[in-house]
C-alpha cells in the first residue's frame, strides 16, 4: 500500500484516487501517522457487502429446500473453567 502524506494528497488528489482504482487502497498519513485510507469503489463494495438481508442469502442458497440436509450437533463435554 503506497502511503500519502496529507499535504501531498491534497495536492495530487487525482492522482491518489486513480492510484486506488489501478494500485489498490492508499494510505493517508499525518506526522507519520495513518489517519485515512482511499479505496477504489469496487474495493469499497466487496468490504461493504450486498446490503442482503442472512434470510434472502440463505434462501438464494442451493441447500434451500434440501430436506435430506442432515446437521449434527458435537455432543462432547465442555471443559471446564481454568483449564
Amino acid at each position: 500500500m503506497q502511503a500519502w502524506q496529507m499535504q501531498e494528497a491534497k495536492s495530487r488528489l487525482s492522482e491518489v484516487v486513480k492510484a486506488a482504482g489501478s494500485q489498490g487502497p492508499q494510505e493517508i498519513t499525518v506526522h507519520g501517522r495513518s489517519v485515512a485510507v482511499v479505496l477504489s469503489r469496487s474495493d469499497f463494495d466487496k468490504l461493504s457487502g450486498t446490503g442482503e438481508s442472512l434470510v434472502s442469502f440463505m434462501r438464494r442458497s442451493p441447500l434451500a429446500g434440501d430436506d435430506e440436509l442432515e446437521l449434527d450437533r458435537d455432543t462432547s463435554l465442555t471443559r471446564e473453567d481454568g483449564l
